[in-house]
């Protein structure tokens, strides 16, 4: 079993596993599935403590049921071995539908408490309608500042140990901390070295919130990634020289810029792969030749809303993109 390191989280004595295991599967949304739950069961025998999902993902209910199992079965002692997130969908991004989602999402999972709560997107769509994408009419912006209170609530009651968002800009995360009480621990983003989000990463590390990578490899095969990355010249001869895959390769980059990062396989021999990245590093110039890769964003958001471009920009100001 693999030892991962962790790092502290800003307003909490939790410390949060540097890599963690992702839930969801595309296209949205998924359904239950005991494959899904013996995916995660077997993740936890091989180390992973960190396990990401949301109320969109509909991973929630395999996840609780996981670790059920794993306490029963005495891989873990306790559900407090792990590190569970779950977020906060645009539907119930509004001020009194914040706690009861989180209620819901316990429930869900058959737990007493998540250790991170996101808000998923910076928008918030109808209230009761749980679609993706998401109806251009459906769209509306959201009240930062309420809905931050209510994430703050969450946390005071002891339902949610740490708060914080995913998707989130510097212009975004400026207004929220503009208001906030307890700021955000974590701001789980995009990131691998197709898009690195250096601008991002600086803001979060002068005002102490942890990044989560999500996509370290694109998200090849999903709605809206691609194969670049794992087609990216660089990072093949890198890989081959150090007899490594461009998975490790990506992962090991990741990590070495100081965040968590997520991964999603339920292949057993990669879901071990990709947690052999600590005892070996990349040299200065590997990393002079990453650093040099041209930057393309994968996830721009309107995979949210109907593709049409008119509106898309407007969606863009909504984001603070």
């Amino acid at each position: 079993m693999k030892s991962i390191p962790e790092a502290s989280l800003s307003c909490t004595d939790k410390t949060i596993p540097l890599v963690g295991f992702g839930t969801a599967v595309y296209p949205l949304p998924l359904q239950p599935s005991q494959t899904m739950k013996e995916s995660i069961l077997r993740a936890i025998e091989i180390g992973y403590r960190h396990f990401d999902s949301a109320a969109v993902y509909v991973s929630e209910q395999s996840l609780g049921e996981a670790i059920a199992d794993a306490i029963q079965q005495g891989i873990i002692e306790s559900r407090d071995q792990l590190f569970i997130t779950s977020k906060l969908w645009c539907s119930d991004a509004h001020h009194d539908l914040v706690l009861p989602a989180l209620q819901k999402s316990l429930k869900n999972l058959g737990l007493d408490y998540l250790d991170l709560y996101l808000i998923h997107w910076p928008i918030s769509s109808t209230p009761g309608k749980y679609e993706f994408p998401i109806k251009e009419e459906d769209i509306v912006p959201m009240d930062l500042k309420s809905v931050w209170k209510a994430m703050e609530e969450c946390k005071n009651v002891g339902l949610a140990k740490s708060i914080g968002v995913s998707n989130f800009s510097c212009k975004k995360l400026q207004r929220l901390l503009a208001t906030a009480n307890i700021p955000p621990a974590v701001n789980q983003v995009e990131m691998n070295p197709l898009w690195q989000q250096k601008k991002l990463r600086e803001f979060c590390e002068r005002n102490d919130i942890h990044v989560t990578a999500y996509s370290p490899l694109g998200a090849n095969g999903t709605i809206w990634g691609s194969s670049q990355v794992m087609e990216c010249e660089v990072l093949n001869d890198i890989a081959k020289a150090r007899q490594r895959t461009i998975a490790q390769v990506c992962l090991r980059w990741v990590h070495e810029q100081g965040v968590s990062v997520l991964v999603k396989s339920f292949n057993e021999e990669r879901m071990k792969e990709n947690l052999d990245i600590f005892d070996w590093k990349l040299s200065e110039e590997e990393c002079e030749k990453i650093n040099h890769i041209s930057q393309r964003k994968g996830c721009r958001g309107v995979q949210l809303i109907a593709k049409d471009e008119g509106f898309y920009k407007i969606f863009r100001g909504f984001l603070g993109w």
